[in-house]
C-alpha cells in the first residue's frame, strides 16, 4: 500500500513538473489569434511561444515590405536567408531555414529550436542545430 501511494506522489510530481514546463493556455490561444490575424497557418512547432511568435511577425514584415508594384514578393532563397540571419543574430549561431512552395524534409533539430508554418503558397521550415567544433577526424573503417 505505501509502495502504490509512492509511486501516485511521484507521478503527480512528474506532471506537476511537466505542466510548469508547458507555455500556459492564455499564452498558446494569444499565439494562435497572432497567427489568424497575420494570416500565417502554424503547422508544427517545437520552440518557446515568444520566439514562434518573432519568427511570424517577421516572416509577415518581410512580405509586406515588399514593393508592392508588380505584385512582386521577394524570392524564397532571399526570404529563407533573412528569417536565418534574423534568427542567428537574435538567437545565436546555427540556424536554418527552408522556404518554398513544395519541399520534403526530414531533420534533427536542437530542443526547443523548431518551427514549420505556411504563408499564402510558401511554407517555411526553421530549425536550430548544435554546433560542435570537430577536433580530428573519425578514425577511418
Amino acid at each position: 500500500m505505501e509502495k502504490t501511494r509512492e509511486w501516485k506522489e511521484k507521478q503527480l510530481r512528474k506532471t506537476l513538473a511537466a505542466a510548469a514546463d508547458r507555455p500556459s493556455y492564455s499564452e498558446e490561444v494569444k499565439l494562435a489569434a497572432i497567427a489568424i490575424t497575420l494570416n500565417i497557418r502554424l503547422r508544427s512547432a517545437d520552440m518557446p511561444l515568444s520566439m514562434q511568435e518573432r519568427a511570424l511577425r517577421f516572416t509577415r514584415s518581410l512580405l509586406d515590405s515588399a514593393p508592392a508594384a508588380g505584385n512582386h514578393r521577394p524570392s524564397p532563397s532571399l526570404l529563407a536567408r533573412s528569417l536565418k540571419k534574423e534568427f542567428d543574430t537574435r538567437y545565436g549561431l546555427a540556424w536554418h531555414c527552408v522556404v518554398g512552395k513544395s519541399f520534403g524534409s526530414f531533420v534533427t533539430h536542437s530542443p526547443g529550436g523548431f518551427v514549420y508554418f505556411s504563408l499564402d503558397s510558401l511554407s517555411f521550415l526553421l530549425f536550430k542545430t548544435e554546433v560542435q567544433l570537430v577536433t580530428e577526424p573519425h578514425p577511418s573503417s
